[in-house]
């Protein structure tokens, strides 16, 4: 039974040692590539109301969502999306801004997948930002721009950003006159790539001949931007010719920067999530056949909590992302730093001291009783695993402690990345503490 204790439920683990310390340093990273376009952070719950998720959101489908009531009856859910949420917060807490909000955030979101479990987490760490009350292409640059910075900043070189658009698609569909049942039973083989699907049901309903072949060319309308030409011709209704148009002043801005380097087009890709109405995107890189990064545009979403506001972000999939740059072999450790203090139990006092003295000037000190079971390497490695840069040694003092002598007491120093005998410049900040 205590064996049985030791296991997390399946989809769910511990990350403990170097790899949690690369994950903090990841989210780090990416928050930082978030406020360096002057976003500001946001914390919502991790528990919502269903109804914040239910099928009319355009979320996660109610049988993947963790279910449990609180003490009235209510059904509450763990969040499976942290954009909804963003959108419940901002109808409530910023209703009458007239300037454009920009928010980003961290934190942990939970879905019950087991359609296509293989190894996927159901618990995954998500850093994203989003911004609201801006309908502009501007702003659909701008978060594309912060998605390579992202990945930029996690220490990908190779990468890829593939943008498509739901408006696209939808104003396919929506030429076909297709009732809502159709459309849906379309959009679902769509999302499951089966594209035969999609041509028995056009075919059962006598859709127009031209139509019909739009909507199976859509697997093959992907590649560099040469693409939007094909994509163009094909669709002659009015809502996807402005969604061509769209994409195509947003590669303008993209190619300022240098940013279309990194940028295709997909514009038969068709999103689980029902809520977005314009551009799409996924970042991918090597290491996983999943993307990263998913992210659009959800024009409609926050108005379903209350007042229309236009909107675009992404998120990023931390724990997916950091299988990704372990395959890829970059590591992302966080900066060693602060001290290991090694000493005997009758130099307490003084030790305590000296700790006290390096956490003062913002030096991390970690206290350990000397053993002699131990060896100089041995504590090394302790150091190092404690993402500690350094090793003091104190000495076995006979004589009682004096605070008015501690600046003069010598105390061995030990580089403990380089493993060397040398006096490095943390004894200077220490000696400098003990003036």
């Amino acid at each position: 039974m205590k064996e049985a204790l030791l296991h997390t439920p399946e989809g769910v683990r511990d990350i403990y040692g170097e790899e949690c310390r690369e994950k903090q340093a990841l989210i780090e990273n990416l928050t930082n590539a978030c406020r360096l376009y002057g976003y500001d952070s946001i914390q919502t719950p991790t528990m919502e109301f269903f109804d914040v998720f239910s099928k009319e959101r355009g979320s996660v489908p109610s049988n993947e969502l963790f279910k449990l009531f609180d003490r009235y009856g209510n059904t509450i859910v763990l969040r499976p999306d942290m954009t909804p949420s963003i959108a419940r917060s901002c109808a409530k807490y910023y209703s009458d801004h007239i300037l454009p909000i920009k928010l980003c955030y961290h934190g942990d979101t939970f879905i019950n997948d087991n359609k296509y479990y293989q190894g996927r987490l159901k618990e995954n760490t998500i850093v994203g930002a989003e911004l609201i009350d801006d309908s502009t292409v501007e702003a659909d640059f701008e978060i594309i721009s912060m998605v390579i910075e992202c990945m930029k900043s996690s220490g990908l070189e190779e990468f890829m950003v593939e943008i498509g658009s739901s408006a696209y698609v939808a104003g396919l569909i929506n030429a076909a006159g297709l009732d809502d049942d159709a459309k849906e039973e379309i959009v679902n083989y769509m999302q499951d790539k089966n594209y035969t699907g999609v041509e028995a049901v056009l075919k059962s309903l006598n859709t127009d001949k031209e139509i019909s072949t739009a909507l199976a060319s859509l697997p093959q309308l992907f590649g560099s931007v040469e693409i939007l030409d094909r994509a163009e011709k094909i669709a002659e209704n009015a809502e996807s010719q402005a969604a061509i148009k769209r994409l195509r002043d947003l590669y303008k801005l993209l190619k300022i920067t240098g940013a279309d380097k990194y940028i295709t087009f997909d514009l038969g890709a068709v999103s689980s999530h029902a809520y977005y109405t314009g551009i799409m995107f996924h970042a991918y890189t090597y290491g996983t056949g999943e993307p990263v990064i998913n992210g659009g545009r959800y024009d409609k979403l926050v108005g379903q909590f209350g007042k229309d506001k236009a909107a675009i972000g992404f998120s990023v999939n931390v724990d997916r992302l950091l299988i990704a740059l372990s395959r890829q072999g970059i590591n992302l450790e966080s900066e060693k730093k602060g001290a290991l203090i090694v000493y005997h139990n009758d130099d307490q006092s003084r030790t305590v001291y000296v700790a006290d003295q390096l956490r003062q000037q913002g030096i991390p000190a970690c206290m350990i009783t000397y053993s002699d079971a131990k060896n100089e390497d041995q504590y090394i490695e302790y150091a190092l695993n404690s993402s500690l840069k350094y090793l003091i040694l104190m000495p076995d003092l006979e004589d009682d402690f004096d605070i008015e002598k501690i600046g003069s007491v010598k105390v061995k120093l030990i580089d403990a990345c380089q493993k060397t005998g040398q006096e490095t410049e943390i004894e200077k900040i220490l000696k400098g503490a003990l003036r």
